[in-house]
């Protein structure tokens, strides 16, 4: 590491508001020059994993951490620069307050010169609308694919780190309106290659807040759209809360979090299903959308995020993968329908209706539950075989002769699918426990 000069450490924080921005800094302010590694940091939002942070402060190789925001303050300069044991040479904090500090020199500058960059949560609008078509893009395009520096984000900072991204100037879609209609005007901000560009992501867009916020469906959605507009296999990646995935620079993710101590810890891997016929067979305004393909219309690899980082997915291929479950997704007249899958072949299909099907015979209540959980077959009381099991398709409890009321109390909150064998019937349901 060549330093140019040595260290003035600042201990509070520089409060500049001149053109259209505030800086916070902390550390040392004479710039460095070191060998930061590529990488990519998409994190869920909610809370961030520290076993992830600490992967992309290392790569910065101890130089100089920039981190992007249009609201909010300096939370991230000490938990980077001191708490995660970590060195690093600075950390400064950019909140945009307008679009006119996408314009000032100090900024680009900043940004060009760091070893490491990190988009803060918010609204991905305001980063849209205040950096595409800016010296500030350029910066951040610039440190991707030429400086080769680690890039991450949390939250907005996740959504706009792939080349596709939705960001809307209004509400925020919901699965409800992405399924009912593929068309939705709330889908208004889907965007193609026109703001970052990052390696491995071609055809991918990105999702937070996954589970928490029911997601799922608005990212097959999202999806259905690309792959219709593209005529090609659409790819997506999302994360729930407290979790991120990390890409190295060979295209290998990792996924980080607290799993299994929180089973919803977990990152999704989408891909469309690479067979001939692939695109969805409804897809109009105002009609329900239908993606079917013999039930296997998306392939999901759902990967735990442990401490360690261990499992992963190679996304020079999106087919080589470790350490998690292979799922299929698919939606019938604007209802997403998710089962678990042996075979991981993006082009497999399952021929037979008979197999794992999501079923409206089964009925599950309440929904979210917590505690006891009560089923039905086609409207009245029944016994059978059950088995609920974790998203990864773990199981976690099994009634061989099961009552009516399902004692659940003490498992970690967390979606699961309820596996009900009835009259020789399988059916599935999806079940959230808080």
């Amino acid at each position: 590491m060549q330093i140019k000069t040595l260290f003035l450490l600042l201990i509070a924080p520089a409060l500049l508001k001149a053109q259209g921005y505030s800086s916070f800094f902390t550390g040392d302010t004479t710039d460095v020059s070191t060998d930061p590694v590529p990488g990519i940091v998409l994190a869920g939002g909610g809370g961030d994993s520290d076993e992830a942070m600490r992967w992309m402060l290392e790569r910065a190789d101890s130089g100089d951490v920039v981190v992007l925001r249009a609201s909010g303050s300096d939370g991230y300069n000490a938990y980077f620069f001191e708490e995660l044991g970590v060195y690093v040479n600075s950390v400064e904090t950019i909140r945009f307050d307008n679009a006119a500090a996408a314009n000032d020199p100090y900024v680009e500058n900043q940004i060009r010169n760091a070893e490491c960059l990190f988009f803060a949560g918010g609204d991905q609008y305001d980063y849209l609308s205040y950096w595409q078509g800016t010296p500030v893009q350029e910066a951040i395009n610039y440190l991707i694919n030429e400086k080769g520096v680690t890039v991450g984000g949390t939250s907005a900072g996740m959504a706009i780190l792939s080349n596709w991204y939705y960001a809307p100037s209004g509400s925020s879609l919901t699965t409800e309106e992405a399924l009912s209609d593929p068309f939705h005007p709330d889908y208004e901000v889907l965007g193609q290659n026109d703001f970052l560009e990052l390696p491995f992501l071609d055809n991918t867009v990105t999702d937070t807040h996954y589970e928490q916020r029911e997601r799922p469906g608005r990212h097959v959605g999202f999806l259905a759209r690309i792959a219709a507009a593209t005529q090609s296999q659409s790819f997506g990646i999302a994360a729930n809360e407290y979790t991120a995935a990390c890409i190295d620079e060979n295209g290998l993710a990792r996924a980080f979090g607290e799993y299994p101590e929180f089973q919803e810890d977990i990152v999704f891997f989408l891909q469309a299903n690479c067979q001939n016929e692939f695109l969805p067979e409804i897809m109009e305004a105002g009609t329900p959308l239908t993606w079917n393909r013999g039930q296997s219309a998306v392939k999901v690899y759902a990967l735990p995020a442990r401490l360690e980082g261990t499992g992963t997915v190679d996304l020079t291929d999106w087919q080589t993968v470790q350490g998690g479950e292979w799922q299929n997704w698919y939606v019938e007249s604007g209802e997403l329908i998710r089962i678990p899958e042996t075979n991981g072949d993006c082009a497999d299909v399952l021929t037979s209706t008979a197999e794992l099907l999501y079923n409206s015979s089964l009925s599950v209540f309440p929904n979210p539950a917590s505690g006891q959980l009560f089923w039905h077959w086609k409207g009245q009381g029944s016994t059978g075989q059950l088995t609920l099991r974790t998203i990864t398709g773990q199981p976690v409890k099994h009634w061989s002769n099961a009552p009516s009321t399902l004692d659940i109390a003490g498992l970690p909150a967390g979606v699961y699918t309820l596996e009900a064998i009835i009259e020789g019937q399988l059916a599935i349901a999806r079940v959230i426990i808080e």
